[in-house]
């Protein structure tokens, strides 16, 4: 192989992975042909080694989807020492003019994962560990994220979840759901009044890249003996401020 087809080969492969792991839904391989313009042979070849070495993964469709291990690359990259300290400077600040925990979630499938955060020094805390799945019916990210996707998909996703009652106020009803879920969208702030956790209550905002698309969720969460839901629902500018300054690391974490 020559110096310059090798280089192509390696130019495709990042292609393939950038494709795939910005796709609002799984391709196929005639998708991915179609889209970079590459010929069908060679995209099944490069596909079939990528899948080998565990970066991409192929549903029970036969589309292509990011493998665990795309993730974990990921995951390792917002977690790096360059993203870090000004995305912890701007949870530290939210989180002491609000005083109460603040954090960023970011959607995995049907779930949300907790990402980041920062702790109030509070005795009484709602303990919720970096990197726990969490519900996406009935959280404030969750929802949120819910809300941001195409009416279709979303209602097809909703159609396939659990919808476990977590405690009085959870919706579990699809219909009574979907509503809640138009709502948001609208306002573009997930709330969660005790639906998750009884006693706890959240909102949550988009952070979103240049291109408007949601990256992840920033969220701030209380108990109600210290905080009421209208009273969190007060932070609401201010979290859409420090959302609006993590958005800017997305495109220039310098």
């Amino acid at each position: 192989m020559t110096t310059r087809e090798k280089g192509s080969a390696v130019s495709r492969v990042m292609q393939i992975i950038e494709a795939v792991s910005k796709a609002e839904r799984p391709l196929s391989p005639a998708d991915l042909a179609l889209q970079l313009a590459i010929p069908k042979p060679s995209i099944h070849r490069l596909l079939n080694q990528l899948e080998s070495d565990g970066f991409v993964q192929t549903n029970m469709r036969g589309l292509i989807v990011p493998s665990p291990k795309m993730h974990s690359i990921a995951w390792a990259v917002l977690h790096s020492e360059r993203f870090s300290s000004l995305r912890r400077a701007i949870l530290q600040r939210l989180t002491e003019e609000i005083g109460e925990t603040c954090g960023i979630a970011v959607p995995n499938g049907a779930e949300m994962i907790y990402y980041d955060r920062v702790q109030t020094d509070w005795p009484l805390q709602i303990h919720l560990q970096v990197g726990s799945h969490t519900p996406s019916w009935c959280t404030a990210s969750g929802k949120l994220y819910l809300s941001s996707l195409p009416k279709h998909r979303r209602q097809r996703l909703i159609n396939e979840l659990s919808l476990t009652r977590y405690t009085r106020n959870t919706i579990v009803d699809v219909d009574a759901l979907e509503t809640e879920l138009q709502h948001i969208k609208t306002s573009r702030l997930g709330t969660d009044n005790e639906e998750f956790v009884d006693g706890m209550v959240a909102v949550a905002v988009p952070v979103n890249d240049s291109n408007g698309k949601l990256c992840a969720c920033l969220f701030t969460h209380a108990p109600v003996i210290r905080k009421s839901f209208d009273e969190l629902l007060e932070y609401t500018d201010a979290l859409q401020s420090a959302a609006q300054n993590l958005g800017h690391l997305i495109d220039d974490p310098e």
